[in-house]
């Protein structure tokens, strides 16, 4: 028995199953995390690694290089980059996609740990970070103080950091920006000299005088009792009390040498929100957590942690990742329901009755429920790549449904018993709705094994799409002929209403006559066939040059997310004092002009060493980093891509802004999915001065390409700087290494610490360095005394000299090769135009041999993209022919509907270039889309027509009975697809911009289709069924002439025009 046979004969279960489906659905739905995009997996690790004190041209020599050196031969790594900093070193692994980032973790780790003994010293352990999406932070909160501003990390730790860590769901709290606690002991180096005692002797017995050690057990009597020796100091005042050493028999104590300070760390980067000094809280999530809820909860604890702080400690949200979340799923929930609601019209519209539009509409939500059940059992978020899915999948799972049901509506019109047409209407049409939908799974399976960031972003989707279709099929091939026995009745049973009344006179006769005028066409069509398909071939040469001539590429759309961020650069060696004046003037200038921005908050200074979130961007004492949080994009008449141009205009009249980058979408460097496009060219070679010229070479050309905004060279400008110029001799008749020297001067000037106060379960550095006073001018460095093995104190100046250069702060590599890049982001233009013209600037630049000029940056990633769907896109049209081929059994009927394809590309790219719209990633996948969406018009078409020619009739009599016939089931279909794509297409909520151009592909490309498939089809099927008429009526002419002779030739051809008719 056959499976809607069982369904209609048991209508109790068939419902009891759906049922059973949908609660089972909303159940799991109710318990799904929500996040923006999937889980990602990034193809990234880095490397972090401290150097204090060292210039970025030491980093790069003595960690960066033997680093890179050694992790190069990393299995499946595709790309390495450094940035060699001031005393700070970061390499990052690009991975190939798919590689297991756990084995590489631990090839990294092993590689780190051969070569980690030979790095210098004072080189702390190299960090490794696992890069993820879960990074991302979920929230980024601002806490301003005043007179608690000093206090402010502790209070925070505290206060806050702790209570949020015990969230369910929370990763890390980490609290960055404010200054924490330390212990200063302020040598005075002429008292150490008076008293012969050196700075690194004063650290030692710090060292050794603040431990607590274990001395082992001790049994007395029936007890063993443990022995500690304790000799941690419980407050910092006790330092002074230490005995240092001993001159003329009388102790000498660290007071009698030094000051002991419980103070800040000074000179590391500041936070300010609003105008007050603040600090910043982010909250990162664990694996697979739900991101609004954390956000929400966060949210409902802050008010009762405000009440334990301080007065003058307040708290505000900076970046909530929720808030863009739930803003764009509102929007593709909404757009979800206004696709319903035009599915439902048109439904009622071509079937005129409440009840077959009950039966096709039930399909949406039994088989958009039911994927729920496949992201729960599979552990997937709820994001907007999966409710995209159900908005794309809308206007298709009501096709098979409809087929299924116009052809019972139509059995039961010829006098079928309900139960009986149910049965055999569905068998009718079985095959060509299983083979529609297998093509739609043929295209959107393969879409789940894609690699690269395509196949990360959409892999997802591709699940989705193929299990709410099979749901689909699964549901028009039983639930819908089970219902169609119970609900649909004869004309002659039904008592018509008003509305029936009302439609049979208005509406009904509009589809007969739509009915009639295309049978005409297709009666003309196929007998005027060739001209026809000469027409047609006409127009797609035509349409192809103005596609091949207009259309624009891109990589993903900009989206308003109501972030912009912004890195703004004074001279370098520019002292923090003077850039945080220049910053709180500028953020006073931002908060007048623009009243659309609601939070502004800044960095300032060199990161601590601590606070690895904020070494990984852009820092320093010279840099100055904004993140601005507007209000809602439907409060405010400008986009954040406006307000940044105003901004842009702004620090462009500022004239002791060395440079400055201005990111809408708050992602720095602009490389961010919400961003947009960026253009980068990078410039490699060692020689730093030839590839400088170059650079700025690029940069002033650049300038003058028309939608590139803030060009921008990485490389940062050199800065002046003191080198001590050893005499090796010298230290060679003194017993002194180059080592021994250099240590001694980056001790007493950036500080030695050896040891570490504890209070309250919290630890802080104790930082042995000579006074503030005495680290001031180059005679303070040439009087620094260095000790010889013998105990003889040597001073700098009489072992070299103190000179005055330059040099980079910040040194870039890439491939182990030093690299320079300059960078535009993109601006009222698309990435090829862009591109294009950028090219024609490389080609006049000049390059010596040893120097390469390449363009990168989102165009890497565009032609990676494009390169990955492309492939995607043959795979799946074969997929689709051998798919078609299995099902009708034959390669001609395969061919006649694959040649659609192209027309529905053809039309999907003029829909782009009519709104000017570029193809990106999006566009590319609504490519994809519609090679399994348009072959179904074409597949219920010729199966018909087929069904025709089997009951005897004619070729052109089977063309134009089945197009008739075929008719509305195939542009109720469409339709319900197009409009079902128009939310998408006009949508004009948050995160819209994302889905537009994957809207209008599809409108654009089943509309051209359509129209071409319902004339060029019953054309194709006339010219290859009359050539095949044709070649058969030769063979038998052939056959009996033989047989017969040739003198009965007319009545040979007589009997066989009475078999087959053209």
């Amino acid at each position: 028995m056959k499976v809607y046979e069982t369904a209609v004969k048991n209508p109790v279960g068939t419902s009891l199953i759906f049922l059973g489906v949908v609660l089972i659905g909303l159940l799991f739905s109710r318990q799904l995390p929500i996040d923006l995009y999937p889980q990602i997996e990034m193809n990234v690790i880095s490397v972090m690694t401290s150097y204090s004190g060292a210039g970025a041209d030491d980093v790069e020599t003595n960690v960066t290089r033997p680093l890179e050196d050694v992790l190069n031969s990393t299995e499946n790594l595709k790309k390495i980059t450094s940035q060699s900093r001031d005393g700070f070193s970061m390499i990052m692994l690009e991975l190939e996609f798919g590689s297991n980032k756990d084995n590489a973790m631990n090839d990294i780790r092993d590689k780190i740990d051969l070569i980690k003994n030979f790095l210098p010293d004072g080189v702390e352990n190299p960090t490794i970070l696992k890069f993820s999406s879960d990074m991302i932070p979920v929230m980024v909160l601002s806490a301003t103080a005043e007179e608690s501003a000093d206090a402010l990390y502790k209070v925070l730790d505290d206060q806050i950091a702790n209570p949020l860590n015990r969230i369910k769901g929370v990763g890390t709290v980490s609290v960055g920006g404010a200054p924490q606690r330390e212990v200063q002991v302020n040598v005075n180096p002429e008292k150490l000299e008076a008293y012969n005692i050196s700075l690194e002797q004063v650290a030692q017995v710090l060292a050794a005088e603040n431990v607590n050690v274990p001395a082992g057990n001790l049994d007395i009597g029936s007890q063993t009792y443990m022995l500690r020796l304790e000799g941690e100091f419980n407050e910092s005042r006790q330092f002074n009390d230490i005995i240092v050493g001993n001159h003329g028999g009388n102790p000498i104590y660290l007071r009698d040498v030094a000051v002991v300070n419980d103070t800040v760390e000074s000179k590391i980067q500041e936070n300010y929100t609003n105008g007050k000094r603040s600090a910043s809280i982010i909250i990162q999530k664990q694996t697979g957590s739900n991101t609004v809820s954390i956000a929400n909860e966060v949210k409902k604890q802050l008010p009762e942690l405000q009440k334990n702080l301080p007065p003058d400690v307040k708290i505000e949200t900076v970046m909530d990742s929720s808030e863009y979340i739930n803003a764009s799923i509102s929007s593709l929930s909404e757009t979800i329901w206004l696709a319903l609601i035009i599915v439902a019209f048109i439904v009622v519209f071509f079937l005129g009755s409440w009840r077959p539009t009950i039966i096709i509409l039930l399909t949406i939500p039994i088989s958009l429920i039911g994927s729920f059940i496949y992201l729960y059992i599979t552990g997937n978020t709820l994001n907007i790549i999966t409710l995209s899915a159900l908005s794309i999948t809308i206007g298709m799972v009501v096709d098979d449904a409809i087929v299924v049901l116009e052809n019972i509506t139509t059995h039961i019109e010829r006098g079928s018993r309900p139960k009986q047409a149910a049965v055999y209407g569905t068998e009718e049409v079985s095959l060509s709705v299983t083979a529609s939908t297998l093509t739609i799974i043929a295209v959107f399976l393969p879409m789940t094994m894609v690699g690269g960031f395509a196949g990360i972003m959409f892999k997802q989707l591709g699940w989705m799409v193929t299990i709410i279709i099979s749901l689909s099929l699964i549901i028009a091939m039983t639930l819908t002929p089970m219902m169609s026995s119970r609900l649909m009745k004869s004309p002659k049973d039904t008592k018509k209403n008003k509305f029936d009344k009302w439609y049979d006179k208005n509406i009904l006769p509009l589809l007969d006559k739509f009915d009639y005028n295309y049978s005409r066409l297709v009666n003309k069509v196929a007998r005027n066939r060739r001209k026809t398909i000469l027409i047609i071939v006409g127009i797609f040469i035509a349409s192809t040059i103005i596609v091949a001539t207009s259309l624009k590429t891109e990589f993903m759309p900009a989206s308003d997310n109501n972030n912009i961020s912004m890195t703004i650069e004074m001279p370098t060696g520019t002292r923090m004092e003077i850039a945080r004046k220049k910053a709180t003037e500028i953020s006073e200038l931002l908060n007048k002009k623009y009243p659309e921005i609601q939070i502004l908050s800044f960095a300032v200074g060199q990161a601590g060493e601590d606070n690895l979130y904020a070494a990984m961007s852009s820092n320093g004492s010279n840099i100055i980093t904004y993140t601005m949080r507007l209000i809602e994009a439907d409060q405010r008449k400008k986009s954040i891509f406006d307000i940044s141009d105003e901004i842009r205009q702004d620090l462009a009249a500022m004239p002791e802004i060395y440079k400055y980058q201005v990111n809408p979408g708050g992602n720095q460097g602009g490389s961010g999915m919400t961003s947009g496009s960026f253009v980068k060219v990078d410039v490699f070679g060692y020689d730093l001065a030839t590839t400088d010229k170059i650079a700025k070479e690029l940069q002033t050309k650049l300038s003058d390409v028309k939608g590139l905004r803030d060009i921008t060279i990485s490389r940062k400008d050199y800065r002046m700087e003191y080198q001590v110029k050893f005499d090796r001799e010298k230290l060679s008749l003194n017993g002194i290494t180059m080592s021994t020297a250099a240590n001694t001067i980056r001790n007493r000037m950036n500080g030695l610490i050896m040891t570490r106060f504890r209070e309250d379960g919290e630890e802080y550095n104790v930082r042995v360095r000579f006074d503030e006073k005495y680290r001031q001018s180059i005679s303070d460095i040439e009087n620094i005394l260095i000790y010889t093995p013998t105990g003889v104190g040597v001073r700098v100046r009489d072992l070299g000299t103190v000179v005055e250069s330059s040099s980079l702060p910040e040194i870039n590599r890439e491939d182990r090769e030093r690299i320079v890049s300059v960078q535009g982001t993109l601006y009222k233009r698309a990435l090829s135009e862009v591109v294009k013209d950028v090219d024609a600037v490389i080609a006049t630049v000049s390059t010596p041999s040893n120097v390469q000029v390449e363009i990168s940056g989102t165009l890497e990633d565009q032609q990676e993209a494009f390169s990955q769907l492309g492939l995607l896109l043959l795979i799946v049209s074969l997929l689709v022919y051998i798919v078609l081929a299995a099902q009708f059994e034959s390669m001609l009927y395969p061919f006649m509907i694959i040649l659609t394809v192209p027309f529905a590309f053809i039309g999907a790219l003029l829909s782009l270039v009519a709104f000017g719209q570029p193809l990106g990633i999006m566009g590319f996948i609504g490519l994809i889309m519609l090679v399994g969406m348009v072959v179904k018009n074409a597949i219920v078409l010729i199966d018909y027509i087929n069904l025709n020619r089997e009951r005897g009739m004619s070729v052109i009599t089977a063309v134009v009975h089945g197009g008739r016939s075929r008719l509305r089931p195939v542009v109720m279909t469409t339709l319900t697809t197009i409009l079902g794509m128009v939310p998408l297409a006009i949508g004009t909520g948050q995160g819209s911009e994302m889905w537009q151009s994957l809207g209008l592909t599809v409108i654009g490309g089943m509309t051209f289709s359509t129209i071409i498939t319902l004339i060029l089809v019953p054309a194709l099927y006339g010219v290859f069924a009359a050539n095949g008429i044709k070649k058969r009526r030769k063979i038998h002419l052939k056959t009996y002439g033989k047989k017969y002779g040739t003198g009965n030739t007319k009545e040979i051809m007589s009997n066989l025009n009475n078999k087959e008719q053209i």
